[in-house]
C-alpha cells in the first residue's frame, strides 16, 4: 500500500555543512536574478538533497542560455565575500519590510503570533528567512557552483496558484565534488529509462494516455520474468495468491479511511445510480477476501499476495516515465496473524525483501515512520505497533533511522531505501504494522479457547510499484540485462549465408531449452551485426562461420566480457541454461 513515490534521496539535515552551504547559494542566487532582473518578487529558496533552488515571478521567461548571466553574477556576489546578517523584526515591521514581495507577505501571515520572524541580509539583498546560513558569501566556492535547469512550479504546489519559474542549481564544497557529481549526471542521462525504454523496445508513453505506460513486446518479456521470479518467492514463502476487482463502491472506500485521506488521487464512476471508485490500493479487497470465509487460529499467519492494478490521479506536471505513472501493478501482500506471530512474520517478510534486493544487487538502508498527525487509532495500539517493528529489526539485525510522524495513516512502518549503481536511493519496500483496518472491517478469528479474537495486519510490498521498480532497474543496469532478465539472451549472427541452416538449427536448440534467441540473416558484414546487437545490449553473441560449422562450436562474444573464444555449443548451452536457472 506504498505511495508511488518518485524518490528519496539523502536528508541534508545529516549534512549540516553542506545544507548552509547550499541555503546561502539560494540566497546568492536571488541576489544575482535581483540584479539582473529587476522587479523580480522571490517566493521560496530552499536547499534540498541534491543542490538548492528558488521560485521567481517575473514578466521576464528564464531560459537556460540565460543561467550563464546569473551564474557569472553569482561568482561576483561571491567574490564580493558578503556577510550575512541575521535579524529579527516584531510582525508588523517584518511586513513593511516585505511589503514589495506579495509571497513573503504571504509567508508572514501564515506565521504563528508568537513566531519569531528572522532575516538574512547580505550586501543589498535581504529575504525572509530562518536559516542557517554560512557567514559570509565567500565561503562558497565560485568553481564549485552550478545552475542546472529552469523549469515550471506552481506557488505551493498548488495548480490553483500562479505558476512561477522554479531555477535548480548545486553546490558543493570544492570544484573536485562538483565534477564527480556533474559526471554522475551525464551518467544519469545516459541511463535515462524513458530513452533506453524506447531504444530498447521496453515501453512507450503516448499523447492519448498521458501517466499510462504501453509495454511493447521485450518490455513485457522483462515484466513477465520479473513477476516470474515475484511469484517463485511468494510460493515458497507461503503466500497464496489472489486477484480482486479493479472497481468498488465508494462506500467500501468510506469505511476503510481511504476515501477521506486519498480521494483527490481517486478515479471515481457511478453504476446503476450508486459511486464506484477504481482501486488506487489493494487493501480493502484484501479485507473483503478475508471475510469471505471463518478462519480458525490454525490457519494463522494467512499470507495473502495481490499483483493488483491501481489507479492513481497524479498531477501531469509530476508524471516521469515509469517512475510516476497513474496506473501500475503493485505487489501487494497482506498477513492476517495472531498478536503473538507479529514479530516472526515481520522477520520473514524483511528477509524475503532483503533476498530481492541482493538479487538485483541493491544495498539499502531502512527508516522506521512513526505515527502522522493525520493518524486514525488511539495512541496505545500505535505504541504496541511501533515496539514491535523496533524488536523485529533489532532480532534481524538491521540499522534503521527513526522518521518521525511520516508512518501510513492505520499503522508505522518499515521503509526500505534501495542505492543504484550510481549511488541514487529509492524507496520501494515496506512493511506497515496494521491494528487499525480489522477493527474497521470487524475481522475475526477463533481462537484456541474457542472465543472470537481480533487478527493482527501486515500490508508489505517488496518492489513496490512493479513498473517503477523496472524503470528503476533499467537505469541501474543502463539496459544491460542479466541473461534471466534479458529480453533478447542470445543472437546468432552468422558469417556467411552457407551457415544459414546451422545456425537456424542452434536457435532451434536454444528456443527449445527455454533460451530466448534469435538469427540475424542480415546480408551485413559480420562486424556491423556485432554493433547492433551491443547497441541493443544483447548479453550473448554466437559468431558462427564454414569452421564453427563443421566442427559444431560457436565464437562466443559476451556483452560485457567481449570475445570468449570458440565453445563447443552443446557446452555453451548448458551454461547458460545454468546461468538461467541460477538467475545469476
Amino acid at each position: 500500500m506504498a505511495d508511488n513515490e518518485l524518490r528519496q534521496t539523502p536528508d541534508l539535515r545529516a549534512l549540516p555543512d553542506l545544507h548552509a552551504l547550499r541555503h546561502t547559494a539560494s540566497h546568492v542566487m536571488a541576489q544575482a536574478i535581483s540584479h539582473l532582473y529587476p522587479g523580480t518578487k522571490f517566493a521560496i529558496g530552499p536547499a534540498i538533497a541534491e543542490g538548492f533552488y528558488y521560485d521567481i515571478d517575473t514578466d521576464i521567461t528564464i531560459t537556460p542560455d540565460d543561467l550563464v548571466a546569473i551564474e557569472s553574477e553569482m561568482k561576483a556576489i561571491i567574490k564580493a565575500n558578503l556577510p550575512l546578517e541575521r535579524f529579527t523584526l516584531p510582525r508588523a515591521d517584518a511586513l513593511e519590510t516585505m511589503r514589495d514581495e506579495p509571497y513573503k507577505v504571504e509567508l508572514i501571515n501564515g506565521l504563528p503570533e508568537d513566531a519569531e520572524i528572522s532575516f538574512y541580509r547580505q550586501g543589498d539583498f535581504t529575504d525572509l528567512c530562518a536559516g542557517p546560513h554560512v557567514s559570509h558569501t565567500g565561503r562558497l566556492k565560485a568553481n564549485a557552483i552550478k545552475l542546472l535547469t529552469v523549469t515550471g512550479a506552481y506557488w505551493r504546489g498548488d495548480s490553483k496558484n500562479k505558476m512561477l519559474q522554479r531555477i535548480y542549481g548545486t553546490a558543493f564544497a570544492n570544484k573536485e565534488e562538483l565534477a564527480e557529481y556533474l559526471h554522475k549526471q551525464e551518467e544519469a542521462k545516459k541511463r535515462d529509462h524513458r530513452k533506453l525504454g524506447r531504444e530498447l523496445g521496453l515501453f512507450v508513453m503516448k499523447d492519448e494516455g498521458p501517466g499510462f505506460p504501453f509495454f511493447l513486446p521485450n518490455g513485457m518479456i522483462l515484466k513477465n520474468e520479473l513477476l516470474n521470479y515475484w511469484r517463485e518467492i511468494h510460493y515458497a514463502a507461503g503466500y497464496k495468491e489472489i486477484s480482486t476487482p479493479i472497481m468498488l463502491t465508494k462506500s467500501l472506500w468510506e469505511r476503510s479511511g481511504h476515501a477521506e485521506k486519498y480521494g483527490d488521487n481517486m478515479y471515481t464512476t457511478v453504476i446503476d445510480d450508486e459511486d464506484f471508485c477504481i482501486k488506487p490500493m489493494n487493501c480493502p479487497g484484501g479485507m473483503l477476501v478475508y471475510q469471505n470465509e471463518p478462519h480458525s487460529y490454525r490457519e494463522l499467519p494467512l499470507r495473502v499476495a495481490e499483483l493488483g492494478i491501481v489507479h492513481r490521479h497524479e498531477l501531469s506536471g509530476t508524471l516521469h516515465g515509469l517512475m510516476r505513472v497513474r496506473v501500475f501493478t503493485q505487489d501487494d501482500a497482506h498477513i492476517f496473524m495472531t498478536e503473538e506471530q507479529v514479530i516472526s512474520e515481520i522477520r520473514g517478510v524483511i528477509d524475503l525483501i532483503d533476498g530481492v534486493y541482493s538479487k538485483f544487487g541493491f544495498k539499502y538502508h531502512i527508516e522506521l515512520s512513526t505515527m502522522p498527525e493525520n493518524h486514525i487509532g488511539d495512541l496505545e495500539l500505535w505504541e504496541v505497533a511501533t515496539d514491535k517493528l523496533k524488536t523485529a529489526l533489532t532480532e534481524a539485525g538491521k540499522d534503521y533511522v527513526i522518521n518521525e510522524g511520516d508512518g501510513a495513516f492505520y499503522g508505522p512502518k518499515i521503509d526500505f531505501h534501495l542505492e543504484d549503481s550510481l549511488g541514487r536511493t529509492w524507496q520501494c519496500g515496506t512493511i506497515q504494522l496494521d491494528y487499525q483496518m480489522p477493527q474497521r472491517f470487524n475481522l475475526e478469528y477463533t481462537g484456541a479457547d474457542g472465543e472470537k479474537h481480533r487478527p493482527v495486519m501486515i500490508h508489505r510490498v517488496a518492489l513496490g510499484s512493479v513498473e517503477r521498480f523496472i524503470g528503476i532497474l533499467i537505469e541501474h543496469y543502463a539496459g544491460a540485462f542479466p541473461l534471466w532478465l534479458a529480453p533478447r539472451q542470445v543472437t546468432i549472427l552468422p558469417i556467411t549465408d552457407r551457415v544459414a541452416e546451422y545456425s537456424d538449427g542452434l536457435c532451434a536448440k536454444l528456443r527449445a531449452a527455454g533460451i530466448r534467441a534469435d538469427v540475424d540473416h542480415r546480408n551485413e558484414k559480420v562486424g556491423y551485426k556485432i554493433r547492433e546487437a551491443e547497441m541493443q545490449k544483447v548479453p550473448v553473441m554466437l559468431v558462427v562461420g564454414d569452421k564453427e560449422a563443421e566442427a559444431g562450436t560457436v565464437s562466443v562474444r559476451s556483452y560485457k566480457e567481449g570475445d570468449l573464444g570458440v565453445q563447443a555449443f552443446e557446452q555453451v548451452i548448458e551454461k547458460l541454461k545454468g546461468e538461467i536457472a541460477a538467475r545469476e
